[in-house]
């Protein structure tokens, strides 16, 4: 008889006696097939959830930049995923993943370059999910920079920081050898950092990326200063060209989210990953709603008490529902659904406030995306220091020595240490940041290689870059419009030309 409290299976069926052992480990083994499939299969559609949010990213700048630049914003769009996907497996994983043998903390890692040693469903399915968020956060740049930046310089800062910048951000908090990871049997500070899905990984490392690019490459051309170069007096408001596809990028990134978030269980075959994944879908959904509602009728209230009027701006509905997903992204899995609430209201309020911060300080963001990812992913990683929750922690598989700062109040004791190590997060990232893409961005823009010529930003780059613009105005000819108008004419007696066919064709005509 052999004793399983000492023996596992898998070594028992290494060699197996013959009879019923023999169909024990058969079944074992099929049941072992098929929790990896579902394993795999839950990746899969988390991470294809993840890319899809390339798609609301895209719709989201092509809507909210003018007219003439949609073809160009789309397309770097497009090409995020591909360099991400390119600039990702040939370093990026390996310099964020790669397990050296001595298991000591370390900065990047220094083998398995090119996936070349993967061949495993897990390690495979692995790789893609990563790569499928490496790609966000360089996407994140694209609304940023939008209208007045260079494609060459937008490759070479696409693939270089899914290539190095986030990887190493990556290590250091995700990997079981970063020395800020909450992965090891000795964490920092005896808890690491709590950054589930990525608040301080993905979207901080984004948006401080793009705060770096803003202010070297400038604002857009009329948007703080006239002609003569004189400041105005209120920044110059360039409206999004199309509402509708705004709207249809902010319901694409919230659906993808439900792969960002519930997909970071990275499981879903115990009980535990399915109580993680459930509790991320709904503090998910919470935080959004309420980041949404809280920063429109803050900016609706504030209006009215400026000018005696209330309207309802979509745009800060938009944007205030994407600043609370990225607050509630590192601590989703570890918070309640009420404090879900209150970081989503809070969320609504940081972006609000951090965009009037930025046009202040005359830092122009096309699509905001420096409040909604840099700002909110700060208040998301500090968030977890105050909200953690001590059976959230030990279902989620940190460890509990440590709680948010608020359930240690309720404890008496004031341990702070899981906010201090918060706090670390988001001044390494910061500083990492910060360090490397200030000068790469000034040396760009010292070769000419960051922005469009003055001239080329003001006919639009869908004409300057791209081979003519994104949509085809051209109405009907004026002489077929009246040629029209005489065929009916003959057949029913006088026709009027209806007033909007014939503006339409004058339009055209002077085209």
């Amino acid at each position: 008889m052999v004793d399983f409290n000492t023996t596992t299976l898998d070594d028992f069926c290494d060699k197996p006696a013959d009879g019923i052992d023999t169909n024990l480990c058969n079944l074992y083994s099929g049941v072992s097939g098929l929790i990896d499939g579902i394993n795999t299969f839950f990746l899969l559609f988390a991470g294809a959830l993840v890319f899809l949010m390339q798609s609301g990213f895209a719709m989201l700048c092509a809507g909210s930049v003018r007219q003439k630049n949609v073809k160009n914003i789309m397309l770097k769009n497009l090409l995020d995923a591909c360099g991400g996907a390119l600039g990702f497996y040939t370093v990026g994983y390996a310099l964020a993943y790669d397990n050296n043998s001595s298991g000591d903390k370390d900065f990047i890692g220094t083998e398995n370059f090119f996936i070349r040693d993967f061949d495993s469903s897990g390690d495979l399915i692995g790789f893609f999910f990563q790569f499928a968020f490496a790609a966000t956060a360089a996407t994140i740049v694209a609304g940023t920079v939008a209208e007045r930046c260079k494609m060459a310089a937008y490759l070479c800062y696409s693939v270089f920081l899914t290539g190095f910048v986030y990887p190493v951000v990556v290590r250091s908090i995700w990997s079981g050898h970063g020395f800020l990871t909450a992965f090891r049997d000795d964490p920092f500070r005896d808890v690491g950092v709590i950054d589930f899905a990525g608040s301080g990984v993905v979207h901080m490392t984004g948006g401080a990326t793009a705060l770096v690019a803003a202010i070297i490459l400038g604002p857009r051309k009329g948007r703080f200063h006239d002609e003569d170069g004189n400041p105005l007096e209120t920044p110059r408001e360039f409206p999004a060209h199309s509402v509708a596809l705004q709207i249809l990028g902010t319901f694409v990134l919230w659906f993808g989210w439900y792969g960002f978030n519930p997909g970071s269980a990275l499981a879903i075959d115990n009980p535990g990953s399915a109580a993680t994944a459930a509790l991320c879908a709904v503090t998910t959904t919470l935080a959004a709603a309420t980041g949404c509602v809280t920063a429109m009728f803050t900016d609706t209230i504030i209006e009215q008490s400026k000018t005696g009027e209330a309207s309802y701006d979509l745009t800060m509905a938009m944007n205030g529902a994407l600043g609370g997903l990225v607050a509630i992204t590192a601590g989703c899995s570890v918070v309640t659904p009420g404090m879900s609430i209150i970081i989503g209201m809070v969320g609504g309020w940081v972006y609000y406030g951090f965009s009037k911060f930025l046009i202040s300080m005359k830092i122009d963001d096309a699509v905001d995306a420096i409040p909604v990812h840099f700002a909110n992913g700060a208040w998301g990683v500090i968030a977890v220091g105050l909200f953690a929750e001590e059976g959230k922690l030990r279902t989620a598989g940190y460890a509990t020595l440590h709680t948010g700062w608020f359930y240690s109040w309720g404890k008496e004791s004031g341990d702070a240490n899981l906010l201090l190590c918060q706090i670390c997060c988001v001044l390494w990232v910061c500083a990492w940041v910060f360090t490397v893409m200030t000068p790469f961005f000034i040396v760009l823009n010292a070769l000419g290689m960051f922005r469009v010529d003055p001239l080329e930003e003001e006919v639009g780059l869908d004409i300057s870059h791209h081979r003519g613009a994104a949509y085809d105005l051209e109405g009907p000819k004026k002489e077929d419009v009246e040629e029209l108008m005489e065929i009916r004419a003959s057949r029913h007696g006088k026709v009027e030309v209806p007033k909007e066919v014939a503006q339409a064709a004058d339009e055209s005509q002077e085209a």
